[in-house]
């Protein structure tokens, strides 16, 4: 994705992996479910984490993913294209969703369930 793309504050945390900057903005009103372009938050954060692990070889890392689900972004939430993180036309044989199963966001606590006013209070 281009940097020169005129992204919201939070897609442009999301696009650069900066968790720290995506916390702060959810603790300050950002709606966890933006969409901006053809991208929910969370879909622009598992295509980021993904494709960073596709394309280094390195470990998937989810820091963003995991944020945006800690504020209550909704995993079932469609993009314009109508895909959502539990259901996408992607080739799953190449997308980094294919690796987020249903049991993955099943129960995935929430800021509201754990009593937190951010990410990493209360965790232990």
């Amino acid at each position: 994705m281009d940097d020169d793309f005129s992204w919201t504050p939070a897609h442009h945390a999301v696009e650069h992996e900066d968790a720290e900057t995506l916390a702060q903005l959810l603790a300050g009103g950002t709606d966890p479910d933006e969409v901006f372009g053809q991208a929910t938050l969370l879909t622009h954060a598992l295509d980021v984490e993904g494709d960073g692990a596709l394309q280094t070889g390195q470990s998937l890392t989810v820091h963003t993913t995991a944020i945006l689900l800690a504020f209550g972004a909704d995993p079932n939430l469609r993009d314009p294209y109508g895909d959502s993180p539990r259901t996408s036309r992607s080739n799953t044989t190449t997308s980094p969703r294919s690796s987020c199963s249903a049991s993955t966001w099943s129960g995935a606590p929430t800021m509201a369930d754990e009593g937190a006013g951010s990410p990493g209070e209360g965790h232990h």
